[in-house]
């Protein structure tokens, strides 16, 4: 069987990759949506154009069908139906696009674009989205260190992102950082207080009155982020469990 993908413009102006497939045993040209994208079959002897036709004539069908699809998939990550990504306590609108390479990148216009290969699958996206987020937070840890490293007894050993079911944020012996990757999700000064909050156990290991007054001097709105991470903070850990699947 033959295989590529074009792009297509549904009636919102939202674009869609389409697995087109020529397939010698099939009778008459088919769509079809699953959890993989869109698929357009053609049989033998039917021309690319009548496989466009097609499409154009089954638009409001597809529309319909991508939601559909969206809604049973529980707002995971879906190729080529998620229209919205969370980045920094906004959704930001996701379009996707055939390439060379997955990877999700952030455009100037401040919306999202997701280059997605042919047999890229739900893995592949995941690591995408993984990889786009980790690289979102180092740039954020690149803007505010320079803040908050003067005057402590020693610089962290390396800065990680992981995925833990509680705590925001841990500062291991060795100096290491961990910081929950959930933070991108949310508004930024919440990720900069657990920034401010691991840096300050450099100073105090507990969570002593001396502590929190080093934590105070350095981000004075401490109080408003941990009120926001305490009523948000299981929703965000969520929606990225959903997009990361698991």
């Amino acid at each position: 069987m033959q295989r590529d993908h074009v792009q297509f413009r549904l009636d919102d102006g939202r674009d869609v990759a389409v697995r087109r497939v020529r397939d010698p045993r099939a009778r008459r040209i088919k769509l079809a949506v699953d959890e993989r994208g869109v698929r357009l079959t053609l049989p033998a002897r039917a021309s690319l154009a009548a496989g466009q036709a097609f499409l154009h004539e089954h638009r409001g069908w597809l529309a319909q069908q991508l939601a559909v699809q969206a809604v049973a998939q529980g707002a995971g990550l879906l190729r080529d139906i998620t229209p919205h990504l969370p980045l920094r306590g906004v959704d930001l609108p996701l379009r996707w696009q055939a390439g060379r390479t997955t990877a999700l990148e952030l455009q100037a216009t401040g919306g999202l674009c997701c280059t997605v290969t042919a047999n890229a699958g739900t893995a592949a996206l995941q690591r995408a989205l993984r990889d786009f987020y980790e690289a979102q937070g180092r740039a954020d840890l690149g803007r505010w260190l320079p803040t908050y490293l003067p005057g402590l007894p020693r610089t962290p050993r390396k800065f990680v992102f992981k995925r833990p079911s509680g705590q925001w944020g841990s500062l291991a012996p060795d100096g290491t950082v961990a910081l929950d990757l959930a933070l991108l999700l949310g508004r930024p000064a919440a990720f900069e207080y657990v920034l401010v909050h691991e840096l300050c156990h450099l100073l105090h290991a507990d969570h002593s009155t001396g502590f929190w007054q080093a934590v105070e001097a350095r981000f004075p709105g401490w109080r408003a982020e941990r009120a926001y991470l305490r009523s948000e903070g299981r929703a965000l850990k969520g929606r990225l469990r959903q997009l990361l699947a698991g």
